[in-house]
């Protein structure tokens, strides 16, 4: 059995991605790497700056909230 990533949904990007035999509907953050991997495979650069962009906005938003600075 794969020891998948905790849920903490913090992204807001969603995939459908088949686990334990069930769909479900997971953040790109909680996919694991082969997860990310093959639903990415097909994206064009575009939509990986559109998905770096979202990914900066919930980092800066976090940081944010719990002020949390990277020494």
């Amino acid at each position: 059995m794969i020891n998948y990533p905790k849920k903490r949904e913090l992204d807001g990007i969603y995939f459908r991605v088949q686990r334990n035999g069930k769909w479900e509907n997971v953040c790109y953050t909680d996919l694991t790497e082969a997860e990310a991997k093959e639903k990415t495979k097909d994206k064009d650069g575009e939509w990986f700056k559109e998905l770096a962009r979202i990914l900066a906005m919930r980092l800066r938003e976090i940081g944010d909230e719990f002020n949390l600075i990277r020494r």
